[in-house]
C-alpha cells in the first residue's frame, strides 16, 4: 500500500510540473512572435531540463553542472566555431563576458552582444524554473504567478500585434487546474486526508468538469461588445494628430516659428542616426527677429554655394582666441529632408556622391543639399568641425556696447526687440543682471534665473498667447511653464533688453545613445522628440557661444577658466647685500658640537650595525609594513571616505567648500565614476546624480561654479552644503 501511495504522489507531482511547464511556455510564445529571438525551442528545452532535474531530485551541484553544460553547449553551437571540447572558444567567450560586464556597469545596454543576451536569457529561465519549483512543491501556492501570466498575456494582446485569444484560454485552464491540485495537496497535508487514488478522483473529477464547463460556456455564450474601444488605434491616431486642438501640435522640426506656444505631443519617429566622438547639439537654422509671438528671419541674402570638402563660408567663432579640437561625425538621414544637420564650428561637408554640392542661407545659416543644381535629400554624409574651449577671460573682457567694437548694423540685428514688448520684461532683465559687470556674467545670470525661480518644464499645460499677449511676457510672469521654445526665446529677449547680442537657434539634441559603433565612435539615434531650441550669445573676442536655459537640459559647451597671473619674470628681484665669507666645514663629519660627543658618522655606523645584526627581523617588519600598506591601499574606498568626512567636519570656513568639492571629485574618480576628457562640470554632475539617483552633486556643482565665476562664496555656504557633501562621500564607500 505504501508503494502505491508513493506512485500516486509521484504522478501528482509529475502532473504539477507539466502544468507548470505549460505556464512557463506561455511566457515564451510572445517572445518568439514579437522579437528577433530565434530557435525558441532551445530555451523550451532548457526549461524542461530544469524542471526535470527538480522533479528527479538530483543534487544541487550536479544539477547546476548539467544546466551549465547545456547553456555553454548551445551558446557554442550558435555563436562559435570549432569543436565544443576545444576550449579555445571558451577564452573568446570569457573576453566577451568581461566586455559586457563593463558595458553593464556603464549602463550601455544597447552595446550588449547577442552572446551575453542569450546567456542572460538562460539565467532568467533558470530563475523562473526555480521559482516554479518553489511555488509548486514548497509553498503549494501558484496564484501570484498565474495572475502575473494573465496580466502579461492580456497586456501584450492589447498593446502589441500578439493575438492572445488561445493563450488566455490555455492559461485559465492550466492555472485553475494547478490551483485546484495545490489546494487538494494542502488539505491532505493539513487535515490528514487519504492520498489514495479514490481521494484524488473525488477531488479532481469535479475540478476538471468545472473548468471544462466554464471554458465551454465562455466559448459558446453570447458576448457583449467592448465598453472601451481598442486603445492602440486611439493612441496611434492621437500621436499622429498634428493639429492645434486638444491634442496639441506634434513635436519635431518645423519651418514656421511665427506663432509659438501651446502643447505638443511626443513623437519617437527616428529622423537621424549619427556616429560621433562626443555628444553635441545639432544645428539646423537660426532666427533673429522676435515679433512678440514668435520668430522670423531678417536677412534675405542670396544663398552662398560651396562644394564638398570646401571650407564652410560662415565662421561661428574667432579661432585665434580659442583652443579647438578638430573632429568628424557621420550622419545618416532617415527622413528625406533637403537640409543637413551640423554642429557649431562646421568646417566642411563630404559625401560619397561627388555630384552633391551645398548652399547655405546666410540669414538662417541653414545648409541645403544640391544635386545637379536642384535641392535634393542626402542619405549619408560626413561633417568636419571644430569643438572649441571658450576662454572665460576673453568673454569677460566685454562689459559694454561702447567697448565691444561691433558695428551698428550687427547690433541692430541681434539686439532687435518689438516696440510692443512690455516694460516689465526689460525691468526684469535689469534686475537679473544688475549686479553683473561683464556680458558673460550677465548671460550666465539669465541662464540660471529659470532654475532658481519656480519655472517648470511642461509639454502639455503650455499657454498660447492671445492677441494682446506677448509670448515671453506671458511665460515670465503668468504661466511659468513651458518647453524649450519658451525658455530659449525668453533668454534671448532678456539679454537683448540689456544690449547683449544674441540669437535663437533650433535643431536637435544629441539623441539617444546606442553604444559604440564599428568605426569606434559613439552611436546616437535622433528622433522627433529630440527637436530642441537654445540660445547663442555673441562675444567680440570669441564669437557665438551656446547657452542652455531650458530646465532638464544641459549642453556640452566647454569653458576654459584661464585666470591670468603675473609672470615671475615681471617681478623685479631686489639686489641682495654682499655677505661676509663664512668658512664651511669640508665634510659633515667635521661638524661636532662643542658641548656634545654626537656625530652624524657615529649615528650612521650604529644604524648600519643594527641592520646587519637584525636584518631578518628588519626584512620581516618591512614585509609586514608593505603588506599592510598594500591592504590599506586596496581598501582605501572603505576607509578613506570616513577620513575625509572627519577632516572636513571640523572645518568651519566657507573657503573650505572649494577644497571639499575638489576632494569629492578625486574620491568619485577613485570610486570609478571618472570625468571624461572635455566633459563639463555640469555634465559630470548630471551623470553622478543619475548614477546615485540624487540631486546632491548638481547642487554642489552650482555652488562651485558660482564660486568660480564670482571668486567668492556666499556666507554660510559650507554649512548649508556640508550634509550634501557628506552624503555623496559616504555613497562612494565600496
Amino acid at each position: 500500500m505504501t508503494e502505491v501511495k508513493k506512485k500516486h504522489e509521484t504522478m501528482v507531482t509529475l502532473f504539477l510540473y507539466l502544468l507548470g511547464f505549460l505556464l512557463l511556455w506561455e511566457w515564451l510564445r510572445p517572445v518568439d512572435e514579437l522579437t528577433n529571438t530565434g530557435n525558441i525551442y532551445i530555451f523550451l528545452g532548457f526549461l524542461f531540463l530544469c524542471l526535470a532535474i527538480s522533479f528527479s531530485k538530483i543534487r544541487f551541484l550536479l544539477g547546476a553542472l548539467l544546466k551549465t553544460v547545456y547553456i555553454l553547449y548551445f551558446i557554442h553551437y550558435y555563436y562559435f566555431e570549432g569543436s565544443f571540447f576545444q576550449f579555445s572558444w571558451f577564452s573568446q567567450f570569457l573576453d566577451d563576458f568581461i566586455l559586457n560586464i563593463s558595458y553593464s556597469f556603464q549602463m550601455e545596454w544597447t552595446a550588449l552582444t547577442f552572446v551575453f543576451r542569450s546567456l542572460l536569457f538562460f539565467i532568467l529561465l533558470w530563475l523562473m524554473a526555480y521559482l516554479i519549483n518553489y511555488w509548486l512543491i514548497i509553498r503549494r501556492q501558484i496564484f501570484i504567478f498565474f495572475f502575473m501570466t494573465l496580466v502579461y498575456i492580456t497586456v501584450l494582446d492589447t498593446f502589441t500585434p500578439y493575438e492572445a485569444d488561445g493563450a488566455i484560454v490555455r492559461t485559465v485552464v492550466v492555472g485553475f487546474g494547478v490551483m485546484g491540485m495545490l489546494t487538494f495537496q494542502r488539505l491532505v497535508e493539513r487535515e490528514a486526508i487519504g492520498k489514495g487514488l479514490a481521494s484524488i478522483r473525488k477531488w479532481g473529477l469535479p475540478l476538471f468538469i468545472m473548468i471544462g464547463a466554464s471554458v465551454a460556456l465562455g466559448f459558446g455564450g453570447p458576448k457583449a461588445a467592448p465598453i472601451w474601444p481598442d486603445p492602440v488605434p486611439y493612441l496611434t491616431s492621437y500621436s499622429e494628430d498634428s493639429g492645434a486642438g486638444a491634442g496639441g501640435q506634434r513635436v519635431g522640426y518645423g519651418t514656421d516659428d511665427t506663432s509659438l506656444g501651446g502643447p505638443f505631443i511626443g513623437d519617437d519617429t527616428v529622423v537621424y542616426e549619427t556616429e560621433v566622438d562626443q555628444r553635441h547639439y545639432w544645428r539646423v537654422e537660426t532666427k533673429d527677429i522676435y515679433t512678440g509671438k514668435g520668430w522670423e528671419v531678417s536677412s534675405s541674402d542670396d544663398p552662398i554655394p560651396f562644394t564638398q570638402n570646401e571650407v564652410f563660408p560662415i565662421s561661428s567663432f574667432n579661432q585665434e582666441g580659442l583652443e579647438v579640437k578638430e573632429l568628424t561625425a557621420n550622419v545618416s538621414s532617415v527622413r528625406n529632408y533637403p537640409h543637413i544637420i551640423y554642429p557649431l564650428g562646421l568646417k566642411s561637408v563630404s559625401t560619397e556622391n561627388i555630384s552633391n554640392s551645398f548652399r547655405v542661407n546666410e540669414g538662417l545659416e541653414k545648409v541645403y543639399t544640391l544635386e545637379g543644381g536642384r535641392t535634393a535629400s542626402l542619405e549619408e554624409y560626413t561633417v568636419s568641425y571644430d569643438i572649441p574651449r571658450y576662454s572665460v577671460t576673453a568673454m569677460k573682457a566685454t562689459e559694454s556696447l561702447e567697448a565691444s567694437g561691433l558695428s551698428q548694423e550687427f547690433l541692430y540685428r541681434y539686439t532687435q526687440l518689438p516696440e510692443t514688448l512690455p516694460q516689465r520684461v526689460k525691468d526684469l532683465a535689469l534686475e537679473i543682471t544688475g549686479e553683473q559687470k561683464t556680458w558673460f556674467d550677465k548671460a550666465r545670470a539669465v541662464e540660471k534665473y529659470f532654475g532658481m525661480n519656480g519655472f517648470t518644464y511642461d509639454q502639455m499645460d503650455v499657454a498660447i498667447p492671445g492677441a494682446e499677449d506677448d509670448y515671453v511676457d506671458q511665460f515670465l510672469f503668468e504661466s511659468l511653464k513651458g518647453y524649450c521654445d519658451n525658455y530659449s526665446t525668453s533668454m534671448v529677449v532678456l539679454l537683448r533688453s540689456v544690449g547683449i547680442p544674441s540669437r535663437w537657434v533650433k535643431g536637435y539634441t544629441e539623441g539617444e545613445y546606442q553604444g559604440p559603433t564599428e568605426s569606434g565612435k559613439r552611436g546616437y539615434t535622433i528622433t522627433n522628440n529630440n527637436a530642441h531650441s537654445w540660445v547663442e550669445v555673441y562675444f567680440p573676442e570669441v564669437g557665438w557661444v551656446p547657452f542652455e536655459p531650458t530646465q532638464g537640459f544641459s549642453s556640452n559647451v566647454q569653458f576654459n577658466f584661464d585666470e591670468t597671473s603675473q609672470s615671475s619674470t615681471d617681478v623685479e628681484t631686489p639686489e641682495t647685500e654682499e655677505q661676509p665669507d663664512v668658512k664651511k666645514p669640508e665634510t659633515p663629519e667635521e661638524t661636532v658640537s662643542s658641548e656634545s660627543s654626537f656625530s652624524w658618522k657615529g649615528l650612521w655606523d650604529n644604524i648600519v650595525a643594527g641592520m646587519v645584526e637584525h636584518w631578518k627581523k628588519g626584512l620581516l617588519l618591512l614585509g609586514i609594513m608593505v603588506v599592510l600598506a598594500f591592504i590599506a591601499y586596496k581598501l582605501r574606498l572603505k576607509w578613506l571616505p570616513y577620513v575625509l568626512v572627519l577632516v572636513f567636519r571640523f572645518r568651519k570656513k566657507d573657503d573650505d567648500f572649494s577644497r571639499a568639492y575638489l576632494a569629492l571629485l578625486k574620491q568619485l574618480d577613485r570610486y570609478g565614476i571618472k570625468r571624461k576628457d572635455h566633459q563639463t562640470l555640469r555634465d559630470y554632475a548630471d551623470y553622478v546624480d543619475f548614477f546615485f539617483s540624487s540631486k546632491d552633486m548638481g547642487t554642489l556643482t552650482s555652488q562651485y561654479e558660482r564660486y568660480v565665476y564670482k571668486g567668492k562664496l556666499e556666507e554660510g555656504c559650507w554649512d548649508r552644503s556640508r550634509e550634501l557633501w557628506e552624503n555623496l562621500i559616504k555613497k562612494t564607500i565600496a
